[in-house]
């Protein structure tokens, strides 16, 4: 019988316990428990995408923690106040506390962690000027959500779906695949990778693969150049999730 469940776990690097913020905690009078229940914290979170809460409206309380930690509250409001001086804990907006470095624990190495957040950090930028801060997901997990959108989107049209590009977040149906072959024959790889990597690197999602390589690869034959990485475009209305 198939196990449909979804599993979280932690990807921890070899280091973790040297960083510093870690050796600063661990230095301190029952150190060693507040890293404990850190690591806790931290699975606790995955699930929510770094969050620390009950479910996506009830946001875990200190009592709460304590419950579920098994510590006395006294030991969880302590262990609270010296995440959030140690910057390895936020308080949200909305009064949930998120995982400050949860993407150096999920992400593929330490480059690609770094990577995801500074990416996070871009997006909380663009959200504290014109969104709301509680919105924000760590990248990976983003991008994980649109690609399971984007993959169902085309189950749902009957089409077979596959994953491409080097960060595996651009969806293509066979046809898709098969036409843009055909339409850019020595380019479409090169389109895919341009692609998979301006998503991965600024957050932007799309609603068709396919239709963005086009546009794309037709404002390349006019001289406009496709959006890259480290420049701001707006996208045109109607084509972001």
């Amino acid at each position: 019988m198939s196990d449909n469940r979804k599993y979280y776990y932690l990807k921890l690097k070899e280091n973790y316990f040297d960083e510093d913020s870690i050796v600063l905690l661990e230095s301190m009078q029952d150190g060693i428990l507040y890293s404990y229940i850190l690591l806790k914290l931290y699975l606790k979170s995955l699930k929510h995408g770094g969050r620390l809460q009950l479910d996506e409206n009830i946001p875990y309380t200190p009592q709460m923690i304590a419950t579920l930690t098994r510590q006395q509250v006294g030991t969880v409001e302590r262990a609270l106040k010296i995440y959030l001086q140690l910057g390895l804990v936020e308080l949200m907006t909305d009064g949930a506390y998120y995982m400050s470095n949860i993407e150096l624990l999920i992400g593929q190495s330490s480059t690609e962690g770094e990577r995801k957040k500074q990416a996070r950090m871009a997006l909380r930028e663009q959200k504290k000027r014109g969104g709301h801060l509680s919105d924000i997901r760590p990248p990976e997990i983003e991008l994980e959500i649109e690609k399971e959108i984007e993959i169902k989107r085309e189950i749902e049209k009957g089409q077979a779906a596959r994953t491409c590009g080097r960060y595996q977040n651009v969806v293509l149906s066979e046809k898709d695949l098969s036409e843009l072959k055909r339409e850019l024959p020595d380019l479409w790889e090169s389109y895919v990778e341009r692609l998979s990597e301006y998503m991965a690197s600024t957050g932007k999602s799309y609603k068709n693969h396919a239709a963005t390589i086009r546009r794309w690869a037709n404002a390349d034959r006019k001289g406009a150049a496709p959006p890259a990485r480290n420049r701001d475009y707006t996208v045109k209305e109607g084509d972001t999730i």
